[in-house]
Order: C-alpha cells, then sequence, then structure tokens
C-alpha cells in the first residue's frame, strides 16, 4: 500500500505519539496485512518460506519501515518475495512502480532485474523514498532506478504522447491512490507490451470488498473501497487482458495483456 496524500493525511491524525510504539509492535508480531484468518499461518508463511530468503538489504528496510508511524503502507515481505520471482520468470528488464513509500516492492524489483534492467517509479513524496534510500544504495541496485516525485498521470500522459514508449514496459507495479487505478490502467494498457504484466495492489482492500455496508472501516478503508470495488469489476470485464487476483498481502491483481 503505498502513498496516498488522503491516506497519510488520515493515518497521521489517528497515530499518536503514545500509540506508535505500541502499534510497531503489533505489527511486528502478529499484525499483518494478509487475509489469513490465522496469525500462526502466516508467521509460518514468512519464517518458513520468505525471511530465510529475504536479502539483508530487505531485511534493512523492512525493519526500518516498520518504525514508521505509516508502516502499514508498506509491502509486506512475501508479497515481495512473490514479485521478485515474478520478474524472474518473465525475464523482465524494463519495468515502472507507481507508488514507491519506502521503497520494499522497489528493491525487491530492482534485486530481480538484470543488472541493465530499468525501473521507472513514481512517488508523491519523495522523503519516504530516502528513508529506503540507503539500503537501495548498499544493495548496489540504485542505477536501475529512475525515481520522479509527484504525481504519476501527468507523466504518464506524456509518454503516451510518445509512440516509441508504446508496448515498451515488461511489468508494471501499481501501488498507489485507488481512485486513481482505473485512470492508470487506461495508460499503461498501452505502454506495457504484449505478453507484458500489470500487477494491482490491494484489490482486496482489506477484505473491504466483502464488508456489509453498515461495517466499521477506517476512513481512508472506506473512502477508497468503492473504487476497489470499480476496478475489479473493469478488469474482469477487460477483453485485453487476462486475470488472476492472487490472495497475497492485500490482495494483487495480476493483468497480462492478450493484444
Amino acid at each position: 500500500m503505498a502513498s496516498t496524500a488522503v491516506q497519510q493525511t488520515e493515518m497521521k491524525a489517528e497515530t499518536t505519539k503514545a500509540e506508535e510504539p505500541a502499534k510497531v509492535a503489533r505489527h511486528q508480531e502478529v499484525g499483518h496485512k494478509s487475509l489469513l484468518q490465522s496469525d500462526a499461518l502466516y508467521q509460518y508463511i514468512l519464517e518458513t518460506s520468505v525471511y530465510p530468503r529475504e536479502p539483508e538489504p530487505l531485511k534493512e528496510l523492512r525493519e526500518v519501515t516498520a518504525k514508521h508511524p505509516w508502516n502499514l503502507m508498506t509491502t509486506s515481505a512475501d508479497e515481495g518475495q512473490f514479485l521478485g520471482l515474478l520478474l524472474k520468470l518473465i525475464n523482465a528488464k524494463n519495468t515502472m512502480e507507481i507508488g514507491v513509500y519506502t521503497g520494499y516492492s522497489l528493491l525487491s524489483t530492482a534485486l530481480a532485474l538484470p543488472d541493465d534492467g530499468k525501473i521507472l517509479a513514481m512517488d508523491i513524496n519523495r522523503e519516504n523514498y530516502d528513508l529506503g534510500l540507503p539500503m537501495i544504495e548498499k544493495a548496489g541496485v540504485a542505477h536501475k532506478i529512475d525515481f520522479r516525485e509527484g504525481p504519476a498521470l501527468p507523466l504518464l500522459d506524456q509518454m503516451i504522447q510518445n509512440e516509441e514508449l508504446h508496448g515498451s514496459f515488461d511489468f508494471v507495479f501499481v501501488d498507489a491512490d485507488k481512485d486513481n487505478y482505473l485512470n492508470y490502467h487506461k495508460r499503461l494498457i498501452d505502454l506495457v507490451k504484449v505478453g507484458g504484466v500489470i500487477a494491482y495492489d490491494n484489490t482486496l482492500w482489506n477484505g473491504s470488498v466483502v464488508a456489509p455496508p453498515d461495517a466499521p472501516l477506517r476512513k481512508y478503508v472506506r473512502y477508497y473501497r468503492d473504487f476497489v470495488l470499480e476496478l475489479n469489476k473493469a478488469l474482469a470485464a477487460d477483453p485485453r487482458i487476462e486475470i488472476s487476483q492472487i490472495p497475497v498481502g492485500d490482495g494483487v491483481t495480476l493483468c497480462r495483456r492478450v493484444y
């Protein structure tokens, strides 16, 4: 779950200095974004399959991010592992990331790409990206990343005007403002190559996609819920893509462009 202005403002307002240590501790011990109903089962996955294979720079970045008051916005370690394997399976080289936060998914991507691979990374908040930059540099992959601060849509519109960029991306990861996901999709479908993959994060949105109308939801969860529902419906009906919605992290929908 990467940076959005609405979410950051509301999470700031809901988190006091006195609450921060307790919230961080809960996140590290049992709190997580996985929709698995058992904390013990999720912890088993982490300790058996994820943490033993997690590169040291990713571990350091995860631990630094856990101390941030908005730590639930980060990509989970199991999702980062999944993305890294997926990128290798499709032999991705030229990629894009919309929504970076402190860069856990970005570093996962950079580590999975070949040495001459590239990531165009966009986020509205450079301060958060700078928090993770030392670990990215330590991993020796900073040269793969072209970070752009600011909203993504204006840059995407510029790219669409350049026909040479059409079909030039192997993979795109979207983890930003949910109210613009469909706007991103309208542009990205031309920028990703046929056979390429677009991954949309948070498509199960804290499980709220099946919550009753009167369910007690946090304000930012309720605000974005309808946008996520609209996205899921649109992706399922889009004949240009094959999709698979995967219950890892907060839900990831993979879209493979077929034409």
